[in-house]
């Protein structure tokens, strides 16, 4: 009797601790859920004070005196600094956590926006773009959702950040002209350093110290970093060599490299191609931000919890192809409008897919240098983008984008099919 009273006994604590556990279980799955959200809103935030100023730099530029030389020197030098930045900016997320990195990003956009607002001379429109090396707002904002989802939610937590970008897009060109117009030409970097000081705020209140989830765990745990260093090769070359991260890397940079130039070359193509006005180039991106909200909000989660990451890479791929032989054959206004469909769902896409695939390649003590190094593609795209880019319009002109653009996707996705890249086939929850 007394036996089974004790099995009895022992059965009810067991069940009491494991429904104990699973409250603590939805407990955490709720703040969780709470602090993804605030990282959204300081995404969307940060990215719609860029934009504020990235409308009104090239006026900015030209009232200091600056010409068009001058302001691709100043283009390339941000680009750079981006470029070096991004690893650097990732191993420090790793070494101090998610929050402090994220911190560290708003932090240095407030120095560049009150660098920018008392830029009264060339000189000093240079050293603004010195905080640029440490202005990494997306991948803080990823590195934050990384560490707090599961490698199942990964693909349709990051796609969101799709959303923000969206929302930047068109509320930061429409705000930057407005404040520009109204108030001067420096307004929109007074609201811009406000916008960084409050997202400081939000990250310091909002944002734990520790985003680590719990159940975030890979088989690779044991070739984590060995270095302290904040920039080495060696850590480079090592992430490289996990299963799967080079071949898709490859992937991340050169399917979107022609249309990466392209889009640098967009105002000289606009006006000189297309033909158009300023207020009509602002009209066309704020249709591309309508058309990136509703591809990241609608369809990338929706397709991320049907698909395999694979299938979802080599349709991205396949869609990119398409889109260059669409450029390759445009000529009007109306016809990029129509390509700029497939043309957001497959950069959306891409860049999600890849993001989360290759997060989850590697350990998740490296997640953050590997998003680092994700986010120097860009940057590097728009270092030597000028140049390449120039070279393809004045000598072959707009077709040569489109027509690189179906070569190497085309090559790309021959590769993907052929491949037996080692990834794990999970779809997103």
């Amino acid at each position: 009797m007394n036996a089974k009273t004790r099995s009895e006994g022992e059965e009810e604590a067991s069940a009491m601790k494991n429904d104990t556990l699973g409250a603590s279980d939805r407990l955490g799955e709720v703040k969780r859920g709470q602090v993804i959200r605030v990282v959204y809103v300081i995404a969307a935030l940060d990215l719609t004070c860029l934009f504020m100023q990235m409308g009104i730099m090239p006026y900015l530029a030209k009232s200091l005196g600056l010409d068009s030389v001058g302001f691709g020197y100043l283009q390339t030098i941000f680009g750079l600094l981006q470029l070096v930045g991004g690893y650097i900016f990732g191993r420090f997320a790793d070494q101090f956590g998610a929050r402090a990195a994220l911190i560290l990003s708003c932090a240095s956009a407030s120095v560049f926006f009150l660098l920018m607002s008392l830029s009264t001379s060339i000189p000093l429109l240079f050293l603004s773009r010195l905080p640029g090396v440490f202005m990494h707002g997306i991948p803080g904002a990823q590195k934050v959702i990384t560490d707090m989802t599961t490698p199942s939610q990964r693909a349709g937590a990051l796609g969101k950040l799709g959303l923000c970008f969206g929302v930047a897009i068109i509320s930061g060109s429409a705000l930057g002209g407005v404040l520009s117009t109204i108030f001067g030409t420096y307004a929109p970097m007074y609201v811009g350093l406000v916008g960084s000081l409050t997202n400081i705020l939000i990250a310091m209140v909002w944002i734990p110290s520790q985003t680590k989830s719990k159940s975030d765990h890979h088989g690779t745990e044991h070739s984590t970093s060995q270095s302290s260093s904040l920039f080495s090769i060696g850590e480079i070359l090592r992430l490289m060599k996990f299963p799967g991260v080079m071949e898709v890397f490859i992937v991340k940079v050169f399917a979107a490299l022609p249309i990466g130039l392209f889009m640098i070359m967009f105002s000289i193509i606009s006006m000189e191609f297309f033909g158009l006005e300023a207020v009509e180039s602002g009209y066309l991106m704020s249709y591309i931000g309508i058309l990136q909200m509703v591809v990241q909000g609608l369809v990338v989660g929706k397709l991320a919890s049907h698909c395999t990451e694979m299938t979802l890479l080599r349709l991205s791929v396949f869609v990119f192809a398409g889109v260059g032989l669409g450029m390759a054959l445009m000529r009007t206004v109306w016809h990029y409008c129509i390509i700029a469909v497939p043309l957001v769902f497959a950069f959306s896409m891409l860049a999600t897919i890849t993001d989360s695939i290759l997060t989850k390649a590697v350990p998740s003590s490296d997640t953050g240098a590997m998003l680092g190094i994700c986010a120097s593609v860009q940057p590097l795209t728009r270092t030597v983008g000028p140049t390449i880019g120039g070279v393809l319009y004045k000598q072959f002109g707009v077709s040569s984008f489109g027509y690189l653009q179906l070569m190497v996707n085309v090559g790309l996705f021959v590769y993907l099919l052929k491949s037996k890249i080692p990834l794990g086939e999970m779809k997103s929850q």
